[in-house]
């Protein structure tokens, strides 16, 4: 066939690769498509051997192919895929399509290749993604879970199922159903709505427990993503985590936390009592009971906020949107209430909304109160919030002594645990937890003030900032 004959000029127009090969393999024909997949002008292909051009590591495989087709009695068509060098030295993977069908106007077999290259490189990203992905889950202590749309097939889990449910992968593989025999009875309901949003194309996040040999003491975290194509949920994946240590020191802190807040605000409460009874009959003991009394009371109010530290880290509730500014603003009317005396200066306050804990507002009186819960005199104390491009900066400054190391280290969570806290309170573990649980950060700054002749870095003065992030819109 020549680049004049009507069917050569046809096959030029074609997008595939469309070669004529006799039965040593050697090219009698090229279209002209050989140029935009290989490089190669036809001519220069024409009369050498294709083979010559498979990666070596297919050759032979694509030789075989070849001239078995060739040499089958009946009509034959046969498809493989290799690697094909370019005119640069590099390769593509062509898929060929070769029949043993001839007849007089054909100088040979026919042999149509298609450039895949995309394809196989993409299918083979995805092979070596599944196999991270299997041996990821393999080594999992977390069960990585999938189902098909309306649970009635286990597509994929791994290992960690039968440790932390306690049921066999092969019987819910041959019944999904009995995934429910491994849940507690009390949560069975629960898990079943759960099941029935998902299949409906809603996400879930929720906690039960499980593992009867166990007698259900084992408690899970799970979270399960509908997936979706053109609409229609198809799959449903998630994963699983043993929480169970974490329920159980859970419990063991209310518990202590609710002993101990008895205990003790009865105790004080009998002191108090005890030292009124003692200025009454002993006036002159005043100014020794006056130390007894203040002692108690911050005593009381440690512990109250001890109760609102428990509860900040033990509650598993989700952030919210918070009106930032407007906490700021009910925050200093409930701080110049409680200390008329002082002075809270109140800056720019841009209008901001972060996505945080309900606690924020708690941690912000805290912010606000503490300089003068440690002010012998009327601290200044400055507030001010700035919307930034990655969320909100809120500023408290004052003009008292620099706060201590052990205290500005607990703000930013930079104290030690495994360390003694010598503190004057609970009050910045509170600001710590509820900022650390809202995804911000908090930055101290000592010394920022001015000394008595007016000069900066006189050793007085802190500044507080607390980042938050925005809430999604």
């Amino acid at each position: 066939m020549s680049r004049s004959d009507p069917h050569g000029l046809l096959l030029d127009q074609a997008q595939d690769k469309v070669a004529l090969l006799d039965d040593e393999g050697t090219y009698t024909y090229v279209n002209a498509a050989a140029e935009g997949i290989l490089g190669f002008e036809p001519d220069e292909l024409v009369g050498t051997n294709a083979f010559e051009y498979v990666h070596p590591d297919e050759r032979e495989a694509v030789r075989r192919t070849f001239e078995e087709a060739i040499r089958t009695d009946e009509f034959t068509e046969v498809t493989t895929e290799y690697r094909h060098r370019t005119r640069d030295g590099s390769w593509v993977w062509l898929e060929s399509r070769m029949s043993n069908l001839t007849d007089g106007e054909l100088d040979g077999f026919v042999v149509s290749s298609r450039d895949i290259t995309d394809r196989v490189e993409a299918e083979r990203e995805r092979e070596a993604a599944t196999a991270h992905l299997r041996e990821i889950a393999a080594v999992s202590s977390d069960v990585l879970w999938m189902f098909d749309a309306d649970w009635s097939e286990l597509l994929f889990a791994n290992p960690a199922y039968e440790d932390i449910y306690g049921a066999s992968l092969d019987e819910v593989r041959g019944d999904p159903s009995t995934f429910l025999d491994a849940v507690h009875p009390d949560d069975r309901d629960a898990v079943k709505e759960a099941m029935e949003a998902l299949s409906a194309g809603s996400s879930v996040d929720m906690e039960y427990r499980v593992n009867a040999a166990e007698n259900y003491k084992r408690w899970v975290w799970v979270q399960g993503e509908p997936i979706t194509e053109d609409g229609e949920v198809v799959r449903i994946t998630g994963f699983t985590k043993d929480v169970t240590d974490r329920r159980r020191r859970e419990r063991q802190l209310v518990v202590m936390d609710n002993l101990l807040r008895h205990n003790l605000r009865n105790d004080l409460n009998i002191v108090l009592g005890t030292v009124e009874e003692l200025e009454a009959e002993v006036p002159e003991s005043a100014e020794h009971t006056a130390v007894i009394r203040r002692v108690g009371e911050s005593l009381l109010d440690t512990a109250q906020k001890e109760r609102e530290v428990i509860e900040l880290i033990t509650d598993q509730r989700e952030t919210d949107a918070i009106d930032l500014r407007g906490v700021i603003e009910e925050a200093v009317e409930t701080v110049r209430g409680r200390y008329p005396e002082g002075s809270i200066a109140v800056g720019d306050l841009d209008a901001v909304v972060v996505d945080g804990r309900c606690e924020l507002r708690s941690a912000v009186i805290e912010l606000l109160e503490n300089p003068f819960q440690h002010s012998d005199g009327a601290p200044t104390v400055t507030v001010g919030l700035r919307r930034t491009e990655a969320g909100a900066e809120l500023v408290v400054e004052d003009d008292l002594p620099p706060i201590p190391a052990v205290e500005v280290d607990v703000l930013t969570g930079d104290h030690d645990m495994s360390q003694v806290y010598h503190s004057s309170g609970l009050g910045f573990w509170l600001v710590y937890w509820s900022v650390e649980l809202s995804n911000g950060n908090v930055s101290v700054d000592v010394g920022t003030g001015e000394d008595a002749r007016g000069r900066g870095g006189g050793g007085r003065g802190n500044r507080i900032t607390v980042s938050l992030p925005l809430a999604s819109e």
